[in-house]
């Protein structure tokens, strides 16, 4: 027997498209607007900064020929397909999970397309101290690393079953 749609995780998948048009519409403003390499300060410790990633977090494999760039495609596919059954499996009341995993599912689809299409990820945030620079990174990064830190702090909480079972 299936259960609705709607009372699935799937249900906060809208959150991942506002993900990916967030990521995306970001990605084709500094590209419309900015020279790769270009920078822009924006404010203190922190620049719009146009940079391509050929590799993943940090240009790893970034130098390797261009195999990477399916590799990356290929386990952003299998982390998408499995958050989404996740999703399925769990409950829609179930929000910060929910949350977490739509916001990787956008994030991992927006670098997806960059990855496919421009054959580079688009990365465009610059947070910098003084003379040391972060790596460049992008609104997809961003929610990736929210999301997954939402799945940290969701382990962290009491869930009310477990506690109510230990008490009783």
């Amino acid at each position: 027997m299936t259960k609705p749609l709607c009372s699935t995780g799937l249900r906060w998948l809208w959150l991942a498209v506002v993900v990916v048009i967030l990521d995306l519409g970001s990605k084709f403003l500094i590209m419309g607007h900015f020279q790769l390499g270009e920078s822009m300060p924006l404010i203190p410790h922190l620049n719009l900064a146009y940079a391509q990633n050929h590799g993943a977090a940090f240009s790893f494999l970034a130098d390797k020929g261009g195999w990477q760039r399916w590799f990356f495609a290929v386990i952003a596919l299998v982390i998408v397909i499995a958050l989404i059954v996740l999703m399925y499996r769990g409950n829609a009341k179930q929000k910060i999970n929910n949350i977490a995993y739509a916001m990787i599912i956008g994030g991992a689809l927006g670098n997806l397309f960059d990855r496919t299409y421009h054959g580079f990820v688009v990365d465009f945030i610059d947070f910098y101290v003084d003379s040391w620079h972060f790596a460049t990174f992008n609104l997809a990064d961003s929610f990736i690393c929210i999301g997954a830190a939402l799945v940290v702090l969701e382990g962290f909480l009491a869930k009310p079953n477990a506690t109510a079972k230990s008490k009783g």
